[in-house]
């Protein structure tokens, strides 16, 4: 199966790449509407930054910016993924129209979510977490981030499993960036065939990332780190990934296409 494209759609003021372009619900629904034009098999609404050191928003606020969205979208026909770590709002999107909820924090921010998702139809990422953005880069202490990082989702994996999510239902999330700093990205994106070995589907998001400045030049332009982006999604597809999360489509899109074709010999 082709590695599907996760497009995201931040209808926040303040996200560390694209914040305040889609604040209101008519922007970001024809946003959402463009990158599934372009490509996008999914769509990943979100109304709360974690961009490291960003604030908590209220559940209300939260609520407020992506419900009409969600609504939107899904009346439109796209598959959506809401992007919360907050068990109401979870709810609040399954019954816009919500597919998957997409918890960064795998379950762990709100205990209430998981039950909330096994109740429902829908999907889950569990992304691998180690505290909120504020303090995330203190818990960045690793032995061997690879075995840590795929057997802490396993655990995740379990939890999901104990409050009545099928593992069919759930999805893996590396969580790059979360809780890691640099170089260790790159040797967790090494391993990634480790973490596809844990059975459950695999999302993996680099998109525009700081730790591609590492490689680009902290002044690299947005154009350049959407290419290094689609450069680590086609390597993460090689990799058995379900499918990559970004902001450009096309050009992960495009890439996508050519790693097939070079793959199967043919156009």
């Amino acid at each position: 199966m082709a590695c599907l494209i996760m497009g995201i759609v931040n209808v926040t003021p303040d996200s560390f790449s694209d914040g305040g372009r889609h604040t209101d619900p008519e922007s970001a629904v024809a946003h959402g509407l463009r990158l599934r034009e372009q490509g996008a098999a999914i769509l990943d609404v979100g109304g709360e930054s974690t961009r490291p050191g960003s604030a908590r928003v209220s559940v209300e606020e939260e609520q407020e910016r992506v419900i009409p969205v969600v609504y939107a979208l899904a009346e439109l026909g796209a598959v959506v993924s809401i992007d919360t770590m907050n068990a109401s709002t979870a709810s609040a999107a399954i019954a816009a129209g919500a597919r998957i909820v997409n918890d960064v924090s795998g379950g762990l921010a709100d205990p209430d979510l998981l039950p909330v998702v096994a109740e429902s139809r829908a999907d889950i990422v569990l992304g691998h977490w180690r505290g909120h953005s504020e303090r995330m880069y203190a818990q960045a202490e690793y032995r061997d981030i690879t075995r840590e990082v795929v057997g802490e989702l396993r655990e995740r994996l379990s939890a999901a499993a104990a409050a009545g999510i099928a593992p069919s239902r759930v999805i893996l999330d590396p969580g790059i960036g979360f809780a890691k700093r640099g170089a260790q990205n790159w040797e967790l994106l090494r391993g990634l065939p480790h973490l596809v070995g844990a059975g459950a589907r695999v999302l993996v998001g680099t998109s525009r990332k700081r730790f591609l400045a590492d490689v680009l030049g902290e002044d690299a332009s947005e154009e350049r780190r959407d290419l290094a982006t689609s450069v680590t999604s086609v390597l993460s597809a090689q990799a058995g990934a379900w499918a990559v999360r970004v902001h450009d489509v096309p050009t992960t899109r495009d890439a996508l296409r050519v790693a097939e074709a070079w793959k199967s010999g043919a156009a």
